[in-house]
C-alpha cells in the first residue's frame, strides 16, 4: 500500500471580520470618545492574547474551513475543486504553513513547494537567478544541488534572456513561468498548485501540466491541484475533493467529484464574479445564459441566447472570446468565437457586453455547463479561463423517448432525412474461381 504523506484531521480555520455600524450624521464627542475606548482595549487585549487583530466597531466569525479531512498518498495527484469562497485558498495556505489552522492538525511527510498565486517566494529586487537559489535554499537544497538544476529551469521557464534582470521588471507571463519551473524542477516531495496557471499562453499551460505528471509518474511527487479548468483536472487528476462553505461534499473518483461540483445548488444560469476577485487585469465579470423557460431549462430546439460581460481598464481591440457548451461528461457538444479582427471588444476602458445567440440550439437531452476563454488573439496571452458556469438542462417534450434520445448516447442532434435511392442496372453476382 502506498505511504500516505498528507495527512489531515479535522481542520477547522476561523477568520474574525470586522463592521463598521452605520452612524447617524451628527455624533457627540463623548460617544465617539467612549466608542474608540472600547475598540483600542479590545484591540489590546486582542494583542495581548496573540489573536487577530480586527478594525471595526463589531466583529464576526467566519469559518473559511469546517472539520476537514482526508489523506493524500504518495504519488498521487489529487485535484482540489469548488466555487469561489469555498475555502480552496484557505485549505492551501494552511498546507503550505503560510497561515495557522484554528483546530485540527496536518502532517506532512516532506518538502513542500506551493505556487499560490502568481511568483509566490520570490524577491521583486532579486534577479532571476537570484531567486532560483534563494528559493532551493529554502527547500533545503544546497547550491550544488541547485546549480545541477540551473539549466533546465531556465529552460523550461524560456527567461535565457532575462534571467538576471530583477523580477520586478517581469512580465506575469515571465513571472509565473519562472515560479512555476522553480517549484517544479527543484524536487519538493510535494507540490501545490493553485489558479496561476489560469495567467499565461495555451502552449505553456499545456507544458506544466505535462510536467505535473511527470514528477508525479516518474518521480514518485506528489501534487495537489486547484484549478476551475475541469478538463484539466479530470485530464491530470484521478481523485478529486470537491469544497463547498468550507466542507468536503465529496471525495472519490475525480468525474464524480466534477458532477458533484456542476450541481452544487441545483442549476443557475448565471455567473457573477466575486467581489473579492476583483483585478486590474481583462476579466470576466458576469455570465448568463438566457434558456428558453428563463429558469435554467432549455427546451430542445429553441433559441438560446449567452451574455457574456467583460471589464478591462484600457481598449482591447485584439482580445479573443471563446466558449464551449460541454455535457456532463465533459465532452464539448457545441463552441462558439469572438475574434479579432472580426470583432473588437471597446474602444476604449470600461466595460464590454457580448451577447451570442443560437437560433436553433439541438443540443441532446441533459446537464450543460459552459467553459469560457478570454485571450489575446489565438496562442497568445489567457486573460481568464473559467469552467463549470451556468449549469442549465436541456429538455425534449414534443416526441416520445427512444434510442439516442438520451445523455450517454450523443452530445448533439441534428435534423436529417432518409430516402429510398433506386439501383439501376442488373447486378451480376460473379462465381469465385
Amino acid at each position: 500500500m502506498s505511504e500516505t504523506i498528507i495527512n489531515v484531521e479535522d481542520l477547522s480555520k476561523k477568520y474574525l471580520i470586522g463592521h463598521r455600524t452605520q452612524r447617524e450624521r451628527y455624533v457627540a464627542l463623548r460617544d465617539v470618545i467612549a466608542r474608540e475606548t472600547r475598540n483600542f482595549t479590545r484591540k489590546a487585549i486582542d494583542l495581548a492574547r496573540g489573536r487577530q487583530v480586527v478594525q471595526g466597531d463589531e466583529v464576526e466569525e467566519f469559518w473559511a474551513l469546517q472539520n476537514v479531512s482526508f489523506e493524500v498518498k504518495r504519488g498521487e495527484i489529487l485535484g482540489i475543486i469548488g466555487h469561489n469562497g469555498a475555502g480552496k485558498s484557505t485549505l492551501l495556505k494552511v498546507l503550505s504553513r503560510i497561515t495557522p489552522p484554528t483546530s485540527g492538525r496536518v502532517v506532512l511527510g516532506g518538502r513542500v513547494a506551493s505556487l499560490l498565486e502568481v511568483g509566490t517566494g520570490f524577491h521583486r529586487e532579486l534577479t532571476g537567478r537570484e531567486n532560483i537559489f534563494l528559493n532551493g535554499a529554502i527547500l533545503g537544497m544546497t547550491q550544488r544541488e541547485i546549480r545541477k538544476k540551473f539549466d533546465e529551469i531556465v529552460a523550461f521557464a524560456q527567461v535565457e534572456k532575462f534571467v538576471d534582470t530583477p523580477v520586478k521588471q517581469f512580465s506575469s507571463g515571465m513571472y509565473m513561468r519562472l515560479a512555476f519551473a522553480v517549484a517544479a524542477h527543484l524536487e519538493p516531495e510535494i507540490l501545490i498548485v493553485d489558479e496561476v496557471l489560469a495567467v499565461g499562453d495555451a502552449e505553456f499551460q499545456k507544458k506544466c501540466l505535462g510536467k505535473m505528471d511527470e514528477v508525479s509518474r516518474r518521480d514518485g511527487r506528489t501534487v495537489l491541484l486547484v484549478s476551475h479548468n475541469l478538463a484539466a483536472v479530470a485530464s491530470l487528476t484521478h481523485r478529486a475533493i470537491v469544497l463547498d462553505s468550507g466542507r468536503v461534499i465529496a471525495d472519490g473518483p475525480t468525474q464524480d467529484g466534477i458532477s458533484a461540483y456542476i450541481s452544487k445548488g441545483g442549476n443557475a444560469a448565471s455567473y457573477l464574479r466575486a467581489p473579492d476577485r476583483q483585478t486590474s487585469a481583462p476579466h470576466i465579470s458576469r455570465v448568463e445564459v438566457v434558456t428558453s423557460d428563463g429558469n435554467a431549462i432549455h427546451q430542445f430546439g429553441e433559441p438560446l441566447e449567452i451574455k457574456l460581460w467583460i471589464k478591462h481598464e484600457r481598449p482591447m481591440e485584439k482580445a479573443c472570446l471563446s466558449f464551449q457548451i460541454v455535457n456532463q461528461f465533459q465532452q464539448c457538444a457545441a463552441a462558439a468565437w469572438a475574434y479579432y479582427p472580426d470583432v473588437k471588444f471597446g474602444n476604449q476602458k470600461g466595460e464590454t457586453r457580448m451577447v451570442c445567440r443560437f437560433p436553433s440550439l439541438r443540443l441532446n437531452v441533459g446537464q450543460f455547463h459552459l467553459r469560457v476563454n478570454l485571450t489575446e488573439p489565438p496562442q497568445g496571452e489567457i486573460y481568464e479561463r473559467l469552467d463549470g458556469l451556468c449549469s442549465f438542462e436541456v429538455i425534449r417534450t414534443d416526441k416520445t423517448i427512444f434510442w439516442g434520445w438520451n445523455a450517454e448516447d450523443c452530445a448533439y442532434h441534428e435534423e436529417w432525412e432518409w430516402s429510398e435511392a433506386p439501383v439501376s442496372g442488373t447486378i451480376v453476382h460473379e462465381k469465385a474461381v
